[in-house]
């Protein structure tokens, strides 16, 4: 659960919450390691928002032209 410190892309957002959803249904998670990744997960589910809006922002921009 690396890569806080810099701006990861779209693909490793998605990349990481595919491998927090897999740990998290494969394995028996204690509660503190369970609050972290679902902590983490939603910090990348915001992020990959951010970045849709601001692609549907620029596509319609690009569009409205």
């Amino acid at each position: 659960m690396a890569k806080k410190s810099k701006e990861i892309s779209y693909e490793e957002a998605m990349s990481e919450i595919e491998q927090i959803l897999s740990v998290l249904q494969q394995e028996a998670v204690d509660v503190d390691t369970l609050s972290e990744r679902v902590k983490r997960a939603s910090e990348l589910i915001t992020l990959c928002r951010a970045k849709l809006r601001k692609a549907e922002g620029e596509v319609s921009k690009i569009f409205a032209e």
